[in-house]
């Protein structure tokens, strides 16, 4: 019956046709908006991530006047710095391990900080990296190039060999290095080295 109507009355065609026409204008408006809420939730829930943690992109770049700043800035606590990079496949399984260090000591006053030895090209892979593990701890990226310098004047007998991590008791001096993965325990021992003694 619609169809004979429309056929018969061109007025009524038109009105019908205009009315279908603005019904599927504002489906498509509300659609449109409601996929473009969807597009922002990752967007709001990245944002609330990187208030816990800074993603890779945020990471302050340090050269070797700026480790030893680092260094500095946190006498008076027992400090932990762990030396890692994605392309690191040792770095990457001891990454939790540290972490777990890094919750476990922070009540007996340690403080851990990493610092990425990753490239600019790796930015992405450091970003997913972090979101990944949720580190408690900070990190800071080592600024590219001069290898060989900074890790000379971090400890002249390292290498560079990675994981590599340093020790420094509360009053800023190196207790020592672990390079290469290693387990547990050794990493508690060398903890339990530089945290204050219990009263």
């Amino acid at each position: 019956m619609n169809q004979i109507g429309i056929s018969k009355s061109p007025t009524k065609k038109f009105a019908i046709i205009l009315g279908l026409i603005i019904v599927c204008a504002a489906i498509f408006v509300g659609s449109s908006r409601a996929g473009s809420q969807t597009s922002q939730k990752p967007a709001a829930s990245h944002t609330t991530q990187s208030a816990k943690a800074p993603t890779s992109k945020e990471l302050q770049i340090v050269d070797l006047e700026g480790y030893r700043k680092l260094v500095a800035d946190h006498r008076g606590k027992p400090l932990l710095v762990t030396f890692w990079a994605t392309w690191c496949e040792p770095c990457r399984d001891e990454f939790p391990l540290v972490n777990e260090l890094a919750k476990q000591y922070a009540p007996q006053g340690l403080v851990v900080v990493g610092v990425d030895k990753d490239d600019d090209a790796e930015l992405n892979l450091v970003q997913r990296f972090i979101a990944r593990n949720q580190p408690v701890f900070p990190s800071v990226r080592q600024k590219p190039r001069h290898e060989d310098e900074f890790n000379d004047g971090v400890d002249p007998r390292w290498r560079g060999v990675m994981p590599a991590n340093f020790f420094y008791t509360a009053d800023g001096q190196l207790a020592g290095f672990l390079v290469g993965a290693q387990p547990r325990d050794v990493f508690e021992k060398m903890i339990h080295a530089i945290l204050p003694p219990r009263p």
